[in-house]
């Protein structure tokens, strides 16, 4: 049958023509024996090496990359070798082998492998283990990780409509998968286009940056980050402050390793004008505002490192969560001995951004999408001019009431959690958690959808369980992990529902290889966890001699004790040291406002690019990621997305996608086989013990050196707390 073609109105996005064929071969099979044969054994396979690597320090994460990768030569070996016989069973005809791989056959297994990335609520069973020496039963960690992370399933599908149909709905990432499965199967090279073909193009740059990425990841490791004016004056702490990575503002720093630039999402597909937001919100607030703060003294900012993740007591040590609680209860008299907690400048921004970014991006999505929603949540989808909706309108639809039963059964069972196991929250909280996560969905995956960003509601969710149930530190991880995991997952089910949607996969077995993939993923990953508990000695605890320390458990477990015990009300209540930043919210709720109406009244000037939201959404991460990253993903973007676009489009459209496919998947390659074959067997320390990959380690910047140190027994700060 030949493809099913449909011209009559082209994407008008260049973006989506460039990744997306607008064609449809409806005769390709599908739900075939080796599509769920290997999408299962995938889902379960990475599922349970991710979850083994989760806990262990350093570990790595296999990627939906290195997924879609090894299901092609998987694929191809089950199309030369499971025989051709044709079955029948029950008058319906059927074969191992229906001919050639096909590309929807390789992008369900895809998806599923990548739903399949293990479930954010084992850190709560694995804190509750280490934290408060309980032994949750496996019925338990069992509904736990199922609820939540299948209910943010059931709200992606009842919101596709405006998720997903849209389409305006772009969802990079779904662009790349997208361009890199039309380049495995179907790249054609059509008569006159000048260059290599996209198939060549991408071995050649897969090879490159595989290759390429063992020298900063492995073989010299500085070139991660070239911080060389650290490398001269290792002992100036003012240098250090200004041109270090690890705890510095990263001024003038390169860097040659493309897991550090790409750590926000590839410059290569977020468009733009989204950058430009970012870029000027990076050079205002981190290099101009950041730096008045911190040599003002601000919050006592000059007693710590300029950037860190971690917060810190009065002595400048990280904060020691522990000293303030006895018998897994908060003590207020330890806390009075001990000491308040303070913040890095960077981090105290952050929080500040954070709060901004999320009161801002509810503002904005009502003003400049909110008619739009309501538009789309009224019309079909057979209304749509888009070319890919109008071929996707030849396969039957998935009914809103499968999604509604599902995310139905998800509440069910996390109502179960909270009401039957002492988890100390009451339902009314598990809805206001649900309710916080719900809330930011649209706004919050539509920001995704158009600029390759998103937001942060964990620490909204940390703030308002805070206050609502303070001295509750496992009531505060449940609530988080319902608030964080259904957005989160309802933002990844809509961008797979969109890459179904590219790939003109019939929506319902897209669902039903979604849902199975969740489900086998919780179970998997509870399995392996409680597997590791039980045959691992020593697991989680800092001298174990395998190195599963736990390290993402310890954060979670740290940052719920001193969220849920010294609460937001002794951080950012009237008086306390940090309550400026809460001026976050009113300023975010009002920005949008005047530049919305600034670009209706100035429709064709740069005002109408301007997105409050995009201005605060790359700083909570600063204080993560470092300046660098970010710095180094602007330079980039620059040069992609700014010059190679506007001067070299017809090479932008042929090539960018795929570079940016075979440069994350080349990383995520070598990332893998480095840690597998040279790191873990030597309990992940670098052999290569030369000054290429220990220059950076000899550096103020590196050991955190504040402004101020303070002498043996010294502390700063007020000097009583309450």
């Amino acid at each position: 049958m030949s493809p099913n073609r449909d011209r009559r109105c082209e994407s008008p996005y260049p973006e989506v023509r460039a990744a997306v064929l607008d064609t449809d071969t409806c005769s390709l099979p599908v739900g075939t024996f080796r599509m769920w044969f290997l999408g299962i054994l995938l889902t379960a396979i990475i599922s349970s090496v991710n979850q083994v690597l989760s806990l262990r320090n350093p570990g790595v994460t296999i990627s939906g990359f290195v997924a879609l990768l090894l299901a092609f030569p998987c694929g191809k070996f089950l199309e030369y070798s499971l025989p051709t016989t044709r079955f029948r069973t029950l008058y319906v005809s059927w074969t191992l082998n229906p001919g050639p791989f096909n590309v929807k056959e390789h992008t369900l297994i895809a998806v599923m492998a990548t739903v399949g990335n293990g479930a954010y609520a084992t850190d709560v069973i694995a804190a509750q283990k280490i934290l408060f020496n309980q032994q949750p039963s496996l019925a338990y960690q069992i509904i736990l990780c199922l609820s939540s992370q299948v209910i943010g399933f059931g709200w992606a599908g009842l919101l596709r409509r405006i998720l997903v149909w849209r389409s305006s709905m772009l969802w990079p990432n779904a662009l790349v998968l997208s361009a890199l499965l039309n380049v495995l199967h179907n790249d054609i090279t059509t008569f006159g286009e000048i260059g290599p073909s996209r198939i060549r193009f991408f071995t050649f740059a897969l090879m490159g940056s595989f290759f390429w990425y063992w020298f900063p990841g492995y073989i010299f490791t500085a070139l991660s980050v070239f911080s060389w004016m650290c490398w001269i004056v290792p002992n100036n702490v003012l240098v250090n402050q200004i041109f270090g990575y690890n705890s510095g503002l990263g001024l003038g720093v390169i860097t040659f390793d493309w897991s550090l630039i790409s750590f926000n999402g590839s410059p290569l597909v977020t468009p733009w004008w989204a950058q430009a937001n970012i870029l000027v919100s990076f050079l205002l607030v981190v290099w101009v505002i950041t730096p008045a703060l911190y040599y003002s003294n601000t919050f006592y900012s000059k007693f710590l490192p300029v950037s860190a993740p971690i917060s810190f007591d009065n002595t400048g040590m990280p904060y020691n969560a522990s000293a303030i609680i006895r018998d897994g209860i908060f003590d207020v008299e330890l806390y009075k001995a001990y000491s308040p907690i303070f913040l890095p400048v960077t981090l105290a921004v952050g929080y500040m951004a954070d709060f901004a970014g999320l009161a801002a991006v509810l503002v904005h999505t009502s003003v400049w999408h909110g008619h739009d929603i309501l538009r789309h949540v009224r019309s079909p989808m057979k209304d749509r001019t888009d070319v890919h909706s109008r071929l996707m309108s030849s396969y039957p639809e998935v009914p809103e009431w499968w999604y509604a039963i599902l995310g139905s059964i998800a509440f069910i069972l996390a109502v179960v959690t909270v009401r039957v196991y002492d988890t100390q929250l009451p339902i009314w909280a598990l809805i206001l958690a649900l309710t916080i996560g719900f809330a930011f969905v649209i706004p919050g995956g539509i920001m995704l959808a158009v600029t390759n960003q998103t937001i942060q509601v964990n620490v909204l969710a940390e703030v308002i369980v805070g206050y609502v149930l303070p001295d509750r530190p496992l009531a505060l991880m449940i609530f988080k992990t319902f608030s964080l995991t259904s957005f989160t997952q309802a933002t990844l089910f809509s961008a797979d529902l969109k890459l179904g949607h590219y790939m003109k996969i019939p929506p319902r077995l897209m669902f039903s290889a979604q849902i199975i993939s969740s489900v086998l993923s919780a179970l998997t990953a509870v399995l392996v966890q409680s597997a590791m508990f039980a045959n691992i000695p020593d697991m989680c605890t800092p001298h174990q001699p395998h190195r599963f320390t736990c390290p993402g458990t310890h954060a979670f477990s740290t940052a719920a004790l001193i969220w849920g015990a010294i609460g937001p009300r002794r951080i950012f209540s009237p008086g306390a040291l940090y309550h400026s930043l809460v001026y976050g919210f009113p300023i975010g709720a009002l920005l949008p406002i005047p530049f919305y109406f600034a670009a209706k009244r100035f429709p064709r000037s740069f005002i109408r690019y301007i997105n409050i939201p995009l201005f605060f959404s790359v700083l909570p991460n600063v204080a993560v990621i470092s300046p660098v990253s970010v710095a180094a993903w602007l330079t980039v973007g620059v040069i992609f997305q700014w010059y190679m676009r506007r001067k070299h489009f017809s090479w932008w459209s042929r090539y960018n996608y795929i570079l940016s496919a075979a440069l994350d998947a080349g990383v995520a390659l070598a990332g893998v086989v480095i840690f597998l074959v040279l790191q873990l067997p030597r309990g992940g320390t670098i052999n290569f013990s030369w000054w290429g990959n220990t220059v950076w380690q000899n550096t103020a910047d590196y050991n955190g050196v504040p402004f101020y140190a303070l002498q043996p027994g010294e502390t700063f700060g007020p000097k009583t707390w309450s």
